[in-house]
């Protein structure tokens, strides 16, 4: 388990500034209005960011994150941690690597044995919420740091990864299925 000091980890400039550049940015470009709500507030459509064309859904209206912290944020948050504490003579790949299968064994605990779970987790407790946000917390900590020492910028590493999967993946030959690319003919 990670266990952060909270003074320590939140600059609170860095992320208002962080914040008021976001906020700039979407008002210049008209955007803000846009934007899908977080958690219970509702929108009739996700917003087209970086050139994407617009998604609407006709499914229940999706769970989104807040846009603070920033995959930079946190990668910056852990560096500073980790160097606080003299960590990185531990810190290489495959001690990374291996603590992530850690957490992510903990995270199959909480699942473990309850049968399929509801999106939303209904049937949780606030307790058992909050256990799995520490534990998916490490997890996400522990693969940005893997990233961040494999040299690998996982947002543009993602955003390849993407359309390499909408390659492999056309939703006009995929929709509905679960095969894997191999089996579709063309």
């Amino acid at each position: 388990m990670i266990i952060f000091d909270h003074p320590s980890i939140f600059s609170t400039n860095l992320l208002a500034f962080r914040s008021s550049q976001f906020t700039m940015a979407l008002q210049q470009n008209g955007t803000a209005s846009k934007m899908p709500k977080h958690n219970d507030e509702t929108s009739s459509h996700h917003p087209a960011l970086n050139g994407y064309e617009e998604i609407k859904s006709s499914q229940a209206e999706r769970f989104t994150f807040t846009p603070e912290p920033t995959l930079e944020d946190i990668r910056h948050m852990q560096a500073q941690f980790t160097d606080e504490r003299n960590w990185n003579q531990f810190h290489q790949p495959r001690n990374l690597l291996l603590a992530l299968v850690g957490e992510v064994g903990e995270v199959s605990e909480l699942f473990q044995w309850r049968g399929e779970v509801a999106e939303g987790l209904p049937d949780w407790t606030e307790p058992e919420r909050e256990h799995l946000a520490q534990e998916l917390s490490d997890v996400l900590i522990y693969l940005v740091e893997l990233a961040e020492k494999c040299h690998v910028d996982l947002p543009q590493a993602v955003l390849r990864k993407m359309a390499l999967n909408r390659l492999k993946y056309p939703a006009s030959k995929v929709h509905g299925s679960a095969k894997k690319y191999t089996e579709y003919k063309d």
